[in-house]
């Protein structure tokens, strides 16, 4: 493989790290030429690097295009990988000239690349911009800049991300603290706790709120200190900042350094106060020492830094929230302890140099896979399915699907119809139309090889018949229009009005290939209607497959909700249906009858935020235990993770009891569907009633037995074992349609 990377050749700061160690180290396993446009510091230094560097001076853009071209089809190449604007001008230019395709990686957001310059803007940014159009890929340096490019109308499917790589191979810093603070003038105090940032002192990393928050921080903690490092054109003006609030003496400007592991090594909190910030190596070099970080919630830092569990985030430009976030630090050695050795263990796991380099070769290889595929003809899946109303469990199964399908084929085009395309795109990194915009869903449903109804109970009439008629109507459409159709993972009923019953047998006997179910009920279900024409396969719920959260973050999780994550729980999963009201009363005494008999804390755990809240109030309400009500979970991974902490769980949400059992947690079951009993009867569990038969007496009797086998999690394994075997068939089942097997 060779490739040819394009790069304007004055860059600085992330973006020259990044290409200098990104190329350094793919020669190694690749054929990489850089070419820069100006000779200088950056080219210079990247020969000392051994990166073969070529230079196409001058500003006679088609004459370089010309020469350009000429080296690159001489010189064999497969692909073109541009940074930045003039990288991705030429890029832009070279794409017919060569045929070949075109990437670019994407260091920051190109609509604040010049700020404060509007001359610079309206001209180099306004080539940038169009020329990013016009690029076959791009990727982005974080989560956030994949993320924001696909907000700005970029295919999700042509999007790929990168991260910083940094090499954690531990280092011995060249000064100790005391010999490095001496270096620099100071004579601070052995027992101070010293805040640092190394950052260009610029308008968009927004020091002056560092500044802001330290000085009132200071005001209850007088053994807080701030070293800044770094030079730009806002260093007289900081420095006039810190003398007008009283501590100058407690600010160090210590310039541009070279020694950053000495820096890092002095310091106690690392700090970041950024307006914008794709992704910030001074977060992995602080990662690196275990150090606690505080950095304001901009661009890729919350996909670093879960707050709360790897660090602690502020609005940016908040310098209030700096302050108390700087003094509960300042305060707790111990908290201060944990953050850091969560975020090293987190970057070392995500943000290595190896796995960087991997990722791109990764990205390489799906490129030319990519250009292999034929273009005009049909191509990707559309999935259709209760997603983007808020619901956890529904979330949980598009996660699902999305992965199993990456895992048949990485670079098949995924579309989702979705209440919050937007949302859906940013989070799965699909394509995604909105539901209810059917001209367009059946414009893409003309090009795509498959349609998938999604899991969950969507063929039912006892929450809406409009839902039921949409579904069927999707279903028909797509098979109209030349798809092959499979209902995935996916429950029946229940189905009460007969002409609901006689609409749906005709529309999956004669539109449907293949339906997967998830529980033997919904097989009855299809029975009864005389639905044989399908090839009906009994498989499993597709959320078994998620995997839960590294414990050190869930640990965090339960940290920044108060409950101590050594604690012993019960969790409750409740929702509002007809006859929950008056059966309220007997969850808050089963509740209380827990946490008394047993010593379990009950803590309340939503799937669907809007319903399951209220209800889980109202029985708080009646509680006299102490008790926790989680005001959301979070990530499917980090839901499953809140779950596996529970000692014993009862739910009447089925995938809050999915969750819990795919942990081996002891379940209970309070019934108001059929899909709960039948889930539970399906993985061999016995503790379930009636939401209508449930009493006191019986809900009592059952979380006595579900505590009798804490512990032992034997009793699940084997149902929950065979679960995850027959969810294989799911996706066995699209790659037959699809002819990958």
């Amino acid at each position: 493989m060779k490739v040819i990377h394009l790069i304007s050749g004055g860059d600085t700061g992330g973006a020259k790290t990044h290409v200098h160690m990104l190329l350094q180290n793919l020669g190694k396993s690749i054929d990489v030429t850089m070419v820069c446009f100006t000779d200088g510091p950056f080219a210079q230094e990247a020969r000392e690097l051994g990166i073969d560097t070529v230079i196409f001076p001058g500003n006679n853009i088609l004459h370089i295009r010309r020469e350009l071209t000429e080296f690159i089809k001489r010189g064999g190449y497969d692909i073109i990988h541009c940074h930045g604007a003039r990288g991705n001008m030429m890029g832009a230019l070279l794409r017919k000239t060569t045929g070949l395709p075109v990437v670019s990686t994407v260091h920051s957001d190109y609509r604040l690349d010049y700020l404060g310059r509007p001359l610079a803007k309206y001209t180099y940014g306004a080539v940038n911009t169009a020329a990013l159009r016009l690029l076959d890929y791009r990727i982005g340096v974080s989560d956030a800049t994949t993320d924001l490019l696909i907000s700005r109308g970029f295919d999700p499917d042509r999007m790929f991300t990168i991260y910083n790589g940094l090499d954690f191979t531990p280092r011995t810093p060249h000064m100790d603290r005391e010999e490095y603070l001496h270096s620099l003038g100071l004579d601070w105090p052995q027992d101070c706790v010293i805040v640092g940032i190394t950052a260009r002192l610029n308008p968009v990393k927004d020091i002056p709120t560092l500044i802001r928050g330290f000085a009132k921080a200071h005001e209850s903690c007088p053994q807080l200190r701030l070293l800044i490092a770094g030079d730009g054109e806002e260093m007289g003006a900081l420095k006039e900042l810190s003398a007008s609030l009283g501590v100058a003496k407690e600010v160090c400007f210590a310039g541009w350094i070279t020694d950053t592991d000495s820096f890092y090594n002095a310091i106690d909190i690392n700090s970041l106060t950024s307006l914008s910030e794709t992704f910030s190596y001074s977060l992995t070099e602080g990662a690196r020492f275990h150090l606690p970080t505080v950095a304001s919630r901009v661009g890729g830092v919350p996909y670093l830094i879960d707050h709360g569990i790897h660090g602690l985030l502020f609005e940016a430009g908040d310098n209030d929230a700096l302050a108390r976030h700087l003094v509960t630090l300042v305060r707790d050695p111990s908290l201060r302890a944990h953050l850091g050795e969560r975020l090293f263990q987190r970057a070392k796991a995500d943000y290595s140099l190896e796995s960087t380099l991997e990722r791109q070769l990764d990205i390489y290889r799906s490129i030319l896979r990519s250009q292999e595929r034929k273009a005009g003809k049909r191509d990707g899946v559309l999935i259709c399915g209760a997603y983007g109303r808020g619901n956890a469990g529904d979330d949980a199964i598009l996660e699902a699907i999305v992965r199993e399908m990456r895992q048949l084929d990485p670079d098949l085009p995924l579309w989702v119809l979705s209440r919050k395309p937007r949302e859906t795109r940013r989070t799965y990194r699909v394509n995604a139309i909105y539901t209810f915009n059917v001209p367009r869903f059946l414009r893409r449903m003309g090009k795509i090889r498959l349609y998938i109804n999604g899991g969950g109970s969507l063929m039912q009439d006892a929450t809406s018949r409009r839902s039921l008629w949409f579904y069927l109507f999707t279903i028909w459409a797509a098979k109209v229009l030349g798809n092959p159709v499979i209902m995935y993972g996916c429950g029946i009923g229940p189905i009460r009005y007969p002409s609901n019953r006689k609409l749906c047998a005709r529309v999956l006997q004669k539109r449907v290939d293949v339906i997967t179910l998830r529980d033997t009920h919904s097989k009855t279900e299809l029975e009864s209607m005389g639905i044989t024409n399908p090839k009906i396969i009994l498989a499993a719920d597709p959320t078994v497959i998620l995997p839960a959260a590294d414990p050190a973050a869930v640990d965090g999780l339960l940290e920044n909700a108060g409950l101590d994550p050594a604690g012993r729980y019960i969790g409750f999963t409740l929702r509002p249906w007809s006859g929950f009201e008056a059966k309220a009363d007997i969850f808050a005494q089963a509740a209380d009858y827990a946490y008394e008999k047993h010593g379990l804390t009950p803590v309340f755990l939503p799937i669907e935020r809007r319903l399951d809240l209220p209800a889980a109030q109202l029985v708080a309400k009646r509680m006299k235990a102490p008790c926790y009500l989680l005001d959301g979970t979070g990530s499917s991974a980090h839901t499953i993770g809140l779950f596996a902490r529970m000692k014993v769980v009862v739910s009447m949400r089925l995938h809050a009891l999915v969750f819990a059992a795919g942990q081996g947690v002891p379940l209970v079951g309070v019934v108001y569907d059929p899909k709960v009993s039948s889930f539970l009867s399906y993985i061999g569990q016995d503790l379930y009633t009636g939401l209508r038969e449930l009493t006191l007496d019986g809900l009592k009797a059952h979380i006595d037995a579900a505590a009798a086998r804490v512990g032992d999690s034997g009793f699940l394994r084997e149902g929950v074992e065979r679960l995850r075997q027959v969810e294989q068939r799911n996706q066995d089942a699209v790659a037959q349609l699809l002819g990958i097997r």
